[in-house]
This record gives structure tokens, sequence and C-alpha cells, in this order.
């Protein structure tokens, strides 16, 4: 008897109050990792941020390289357009400064986003179960890669096609081409971080598709939606009014929602199965052995074989 309530008390505690008393000194532990966590990850991207300023100038050099150069893919290489000599000029008196501020703050949230992330990894880790931690490390590694590949292709490929309509087709208007350093690094890095989003939509949409919110069949039939979605994005999105960047952004957006499709239609949460479905799998196991459960089934015997009722029993 003693032995027994040893027992239950033992349970009560280990159930019902140690986690009660856990939900609380957890709390604030959790609160203290936090800013420790938040502490380093500011410590370690202001240091980053130093280098990056250090060197500004020559990141605003690579970042004037799409305006008047195309990359060649046979070549890997750099060739330069028929565009003019476009000047750059600042219009207020710490613009200059600004600017360069801006574009090592950016570079540095770059250089430091596996950090970071590895920072977030750390903090989420422990409340997740193990199947969660097997699904969201090549989630977060995936995504990583996905922006990383979204910002280059903007940068070689997008931007520099861009610029080269744009300015083109200032020039032959008769305008002459003057840039304010401000508008065009602006319009490069909103260009390179929207791009780096859009190449998000396929894993987002793979990661709604894991958890049962979307499937491929309802993706489909939004297929429509999607595009004028993308468009109005695009329109929302596009650091200029013209149409032409507004579907520079739409249309990759619309084909990653494609891809999106396919990639729901592999990785859908599998539906529970219906209560009702069980009934001809027992019938079926039991037809195999030539047993049927006889219970609640008038004058049958153990050698019958009961098929599945056709109609509704009234």
């Amino acid at each position: 008897m003693f032995d027994g309530l040893n027992s239950l008390n033992q349970w009560l505690q280990d159930t019902i109050f140690k986690p009660l008393e856990d939900k609380k000194m957890p709390v604030m532990e959790h609160l203290v990792e936090l800013q420790v966590r938040l502490t380093r990850a500011v410590i370690i991207t202001a240091v980053v941020f130093v280098g990056t300023f250090f060197y500004a100038d020559m990141l605003v050099k690579w970042l004037r390289i799409p305006l008047q150069n195309m990359f060649a893919l046979g070549s890997l290489s750099w060739v330069p357009t028929d565009l003019p000599t476009v000047p750059f000029v600042f219009l207020a008196p710490a613009e200059a400064l600004w600017q360069s501020v801006k574009v090592a703050g950016l570079f540095a949230l770059v250089a430091v986003t596996p950090y970071l992330l590895l920072e977030v990894w750390q903090f989420v880790v422990p409340g997740l179960h193990a199947q969660e931690r097997r699904f969201v490390a090549p989630f977060v590694l995936l995504s990583t890669v996905a922006f990383y590949a979204g910002v280059g292709f903007s940068f070689f490929f997008v931007l520099p096609f861009a610029l080269n309509f744009l300015v083109s087709y200032g020039v032959n208007a008769g305008f002459v081409p003057q840039i304010s350093i401000a508008q065009y690094v602006g319009f490069s890095l909103w260009f390179l971080l929207v791009f780096g989003l859009i190449f998000e939509v396929p894993l987002a949409i793979t990661l709604m598709a894991k958890l049962g919110w979307v499937d491929a069949p309802f993706l489909k039939r939004y297929r429509k939606w999607a595009l004028l979605g993308s468009f109005i994005f695009a329109a929302i999105l596009t650091p200029t009014p013209d149409p032409f960047n507004q579907c520079l952004m739409a249309l990759p957006m619309y084909i990653f929602y494609e891809i999106g499709i396919v990639s729901a239609g592999f990785f859908n949460k599998k539906k529970p199965v219906a209560e009702g479905s069980a009934v001809p799998a027992v019938v079926t196991a039991a037809a195999g052995t030539g047993k049927v459960p006889s219970s609640g089934l008038p004058n049958v015997g153990e050698g019958d074989y009961v098929g599945v009722p056709k109609g509704r029993p009234r």
C-alpha cells in the first residue's frame, strides 16, 4: 500500500507539479539567454560593420559595376556596354557619407547572416521536437542559400539588364544622364533585397504545404490570382513606377510560385485516414484468414464470409 502511495506521489511530482515549477524558471533563463545572444549578435555585427565601412568606397564601386557593364555568362566576366560615362552626383552635404554607411551596413548584415541564423537556431532548438529539428535545420540552410542565390542572380543578370534599359531609354530620348548616388544606391540595394526574398517563395510554399495549410490542387486553382498578385506586389516593391521593372519582378515571382506547386506536391502533409475507411481493411484482413468476427451479426458462422454492406442500415 505504501509502495502504491509512493508511486502515486512520484507520478504527481514528475507529471504535474514539476512541469508547473519548470514553467517559471525557464522563462527567466530564456530571457537572459536571449539577451546574451542578442548582445553577442550586435557586437559581432558592429565589428563586421567597422570592417565593411573601412572598405565602403570599394563596395560602392562594386555596386556601380552593373550600371555600365553586362555579365557574360560564357566568359564569366563583365563586358562594357555602349552607354556613355554616367557621372554620380550628391545633392546634400551628408548624402555621400550616408550612402557609404548604408552600403557598409547592408554588406555587414549579409556577411553575418550565417552567424545570426546559428544564434537563432541555438536559441530555439531546445523547444523543438526531434522531428522538428530534422526539418527546421535543412529549411534554414536552404533558405539562406536561396537568399544568397537571389541576391547573386539580381546582381549579375537582372540589375545590369534593368539599368541598361532604363539609362539607354533616357539617353535615346536626348537627356544627359546624371544620377544621384542616393537614388542609385537605394535602387540597387532594394533590387538585391527583393530578389533575395523572391527566391524564398518556393521554400515558403513548401513550408506551408508541410504544415498542411495548402496543397498542390489548392495552389493550382488560384494560379490566375497568383499571377495578378505577383504584379500587384511587384508594383508595390519596385523602386520605380515603370512597368518594365514591375515585369522584371513579377514574372520570376510567378515562376517560383509554379515551382512551389511542384514542391508542394512532393512535401504535402499526409492527411489522416478517415475512420470509415478502416472497415473494409478489417473485413478484408479477416476474410483472408477465413474467420470473420460474428459479434453483432445474426446467422453468421465462423466459416462464413461477410461482405461489406452496400447500402446504409435502416
